[in-house]
């Protein structure tokens, strides 16, 4: 049973940057796909990136517009998203998931089934 906690939320400044961690504390995170998803109320949750476990690739949404990189750190068993020149509208709740797959495709949301709780990124000035 694979469990992920995410951490590295906050508020962030216009044009500033973020870093987000996913870790799965008593399983290796390493040998699945993760996922970076956000969502903001009211609207459907919306895939950023995703990172395969069996040969690191990785697949960027149109939503990241480049903005975003997925990585992975397999001594520290994590999975980090990278923002740079974050904006108002990145205003989310951000979530890691994964399928227990372990090869990333585009897919909807909706097949992904094990998630963190989600950490609030809140870009302001």
């Amino acid at each position: 049973q694979v469990q992920l906690v995410e951490s590295g939320g906050g508020s962030v400044w216009p044009g500033g940057s973020l870093r987000l961690s996913c870790a799965s504390p008593g399983s290796n995170l390493n040998r699945v796909l993760v996922g970076w998803f956000r969502q903001v109320p009211g609207k459907e949750r919306e895939e950023i990136s995703c990172i395969s476990s069996s040969d690191g690739n990785t697949i960027n949404s149109d939503a990241a517009k480049g903005r975003f990189t997925i990585l992975r750190n397999n001594t520290k068993n994590m999975v980090y998203l990278e923002g740079n020149d974050i904006q108002p509208d990145d205003t989310a709740t951000y979530y890691c998931a994964t399928d227990g797959g372990t090869v990333c495709a585009r897919r909807h949301y909706n097949v992904f089934d094990i998630w963190s709780q989600g950490t609030q990124v809140t870009v302001s000035s």
